[in-house]
C-alpha cells in the first residue's frame, strides 16, 4: 500500500512539473539562441505538435483521434500492470509510475488544446523538439526494460544476489518436485 501511494505521489509530481514547464514555455514563448552543454535548449513549439514524437503524423486529424485513444489504451493497461504483473516489484512499479506521468501529462495536452506543448529542443543528439512527459515516456521504458531485464528474483537474467536466490530457489523447488516423484512411486497403486 505505501509502495502505490510513492508512486502516485511520484506520478502526480512528474504530471505536475510537466504541464507547469510546459505552461511556463508557452506564456513566455521561450526560445534560447544557444545550445546548453551543446546539445539541449528550451525552444516552444509555435502551435504545438498535432502528431507524435517529433512531429510524425501532425496535421492529420484522423492519427490525432487514433493516437488519442491508444493514449488512453496504454494508461489502462499501465494501471492494470501496476496493480497485478508488478504489484510485487517496486522499481518497476516506479518505472510506471514516472510513464503514466508522461502519457497523461501528453494526453492532458491532447484533449485541452487539441495538441502538445513541445519546448525541448535536443536536435544536436538527432531528435527534434520534444517536451518532459516525452522524456518521462522514453526514460521510464528504458529503466522498465533494464528492470524487467536485470533487476530481482523474478528478472529474466538476474543479477548478482538475485542470480545466486533464483538459482537457489529453483534448486529447491525442483528438489521438492524430485522428492513428491519418489514419494508418489513408493506409494501402492489400488490397482
Amino acid at each position: 500500500m505505501i509502495v502505490s501511494i510513492i508512486c502516485g505521489l511520484v506520478m502526480l509530481v512528474l504530471l505536475a512539473l510537466d504541464l507547469i514547464l510546459k505552461a511556463w514555455a508557452y506564456a513566455y514563448q521561450v526560445s534560447q539562441k544557444s545550445y546548453f552543454l551543446g546539445f539541449i535548449r528550451i525552444n516552444y513549439l509555435p502551435g504545438g505538435n498535432t502528431g507524435i514524437a517529433w512531429g510524425m503524423f501532425g496535421n492529420t486529424p484522423a492519427a490525432m483521434v487514433v493516437i488519442t485513444i491508444l493514449t488512453v489504451v496504454m494508461i489502462g493497461a499501465i494501471a492494470a500492470l501496476f496493480f497485478t504483473v508488478f504489484k510485487k516489484n517496486t522499481p518497476a512499479r516506479v518505472c510506471l509510475a514516472v510513464i503514466e506521468a508522461g502519457a497523461i501529462g501528453n494526453l492532458v495536452d491532447r484533449l485541452c488544446l487539441g495538441y502538445v506543448r513541445d519546448f525541448v529542443d535536443v536536435s544536436p543528439i538527432g531528435f527534434n523538439i520534444c517536451n518532459f512527459a516525452d522524456f518521462y515516456i522514453t526514460f521510464g521504458a528504458i529503466a522498465l526494460l533494464i528492470v524487467i531485464l536485470f533487476v530481482g528474483k523474478d528478472a529474466v537474467i538476474p543479477l548478482g544476489k538475485y542470480r545466486k536466490q533464483a538459482k537457489e530457489e529453483e534448486a529447491k523447488a525442483e528438489a521438492e518436485k524430485q522428492a513428491e516423484a519418489e514419494k508418489q512411486a513408493e506409494e501402492p497403486h489400488g490397482d
